[in-house]
């Protein structure tokens, strides 16, 4: 009944949010600007001490490093596979819609300043200089490299050092986990400013729309696609009810929405696994942060249709394995990419800097990236709460016969 309550808020907040902003008063929009950062802000605050002691806490708590593979096998197949998937559908709806043959001119558009930087770059910022330049830098990667490396040296230690580093990484974890519960109770009035400031937003760029619309529809369409129908057939191949699972995780789809990074909404996203999908908090606390740096489904399908669509209009053909290399390019870029806000944009503007086609296109739909993101934002926190259900039961599954064994032999 409590959970129903909260949706109810959380809906008449939107509501009353879509009035708000289509009355456009300014005094209502400067506010919902100051309690929307607030709201972010405060989840930025713990995000990142969130992840690094989900991983440590977790990993240090194991057995053996057999446990550690195990489980890490397990999330990386399921993230590689619906990555994978994910471009492939985002392949097929741009052949289908091809958003590129009727495309407006895109004269009078300003190009977004973007810093050129190769792949490697981006990989290089997995090990960051020193601990502390990860957290201030907001490094996702760097953050879950050092949380991954001091977990597996913990592990060698005595038992009695081990003991007591777990017990201190599950500690602070513990309370960061209960600060999420307080800054969870401030949704609806977060959804509310969030509403107010997508009204805005969407009525100030109406007049751009229609220059772009078959190819936001094919970016919101491969998404849709991907959560709607790819993901619940995922589910009900694990033998896992979709609505239970969706229900279990609308608190944090909602902030994901919202927010506009996985990185963000994980502390959320860990409560409700744990809380409303008694997933295990040794699988939520790995899986969870894990897919939240690697399990892009959303920026996979914005990178390869973004790419072809933009390049297409400066004149590039692709031919048909051209297109099929794209599936694996936009999988891999977007295991790479940290789960921050406008990641996947930065990210498919240096992949167009590198082909040199120029980044006028990506000006134009900079406007409505914002709307894409919550979307692919959404998405990818949707796939992370998928994987984590499904490795839960695949491990509950293989130690179960070991359980009854030891009763039976007790």
């Amino acid at each position: 009944m409590k959970r129903y309550l909260v949706n109810i808020l959380l809906f008449a907040a939107m509501g009353v949010g879509i009035l708000t902003g289509w009355a456009n008063v300014p005094v209502l929009n400067d506010t919902a600007t100051v309690l929307s950062d607030l709201f972010l802000r405060l989840l930025r605050l713990i995000s990142l001490p969130i992840i690094f002691l989900a991983v440590t806490s977790t990993i240090t708590g194991m057995k053996s490093y057999h446990e550690m593979r195990r489980l890490g096998r397990k999330v990386l197949t399921y993230t590689l596979a619906t990555t994978l998937i994910a471009a492939t559908v985002a392949l097929i709806l741009y052949v289908l819609i091809d958003p590129a043959s009727s495309a407006q001119s895109i004269e009078g558009v300003v190009a977004p300043e973007t810093k050129q930087a190769s792949y490697f770059s981006f990989v290089l910022n997995i090990i960051p200089s020193n601990f502390v330049q990860a957290f201030s830098d907001g490094n996702v990667m760097g953050i879950v490299f050092i949380a991954i490396f001091l977990s597996l040296t913990t592990l060698m230690l005595p038992e009695e050092q081990k003991v007591f580093l777990n017990k201190l990484f599950s500690s602070l974890f513990g309370a960061l986990i209960l600060m999420t519960g307080f800054i969870i109770k401030l949704m609806p009035i977060a959804i509310w400013a969030f509403m107010v400031l997508l009204v805005k937003d969407l009525q100030e760029n109406y007049a751009y729309f229609s220059r772009i619309i078959l190819y936001i529809a094919c970016v919101v369409g491969a998404n849709l696609v991907q959560g709607l129908i790819i993901l619940p057939i995922f589910l009900k191949i694990k033998k896992i009810p979709p609505m239970k699972a969706f229900r279990g995780m609308a608190q944090a789809l909602t902030v994901a929405f919202f927010s506009k990074s996985s990185s963000a909404t994980l502390p959320v996203s860990i409560r409700c696994a744990e809380k409303n999908l008694g997933v295990k908090p040794k699988i939520s606390n790995f899986s969870l942060p894990l897919c939240s740096v690697i399990n892009m489904n959303g920026c996979a399908a914005f990178i390869l249709i973004t790419v072809l669509f933009v390049s297409s209009l400066h004149g590039l053909t692709f031919t048909a394995f051209d297109l099929v290399s794209w599936i694996f390019i936009a999988t891999f870029a977007a295991v790479g990419n940290a789960g921050v806000p406008m990641g996947c944009f930065f990210l498919t503007s240096a992949f167009l800097i590198g082909m040199e086609v120029p980044l006028y296109m990506m000006g134009l739909i900079l406007p409505f990236y914002t709307v894409l993101d919550m979307i692919e934002t959404a998405l990818n926190i949707w796939s992370d709460s998928c994987i984590t259900i499904a490795v839960d039961k695949d491990l509950a599954k293989a130690d179960a016969p070991v359980s009854d064994t030891s009763k039976e032999a007790a």
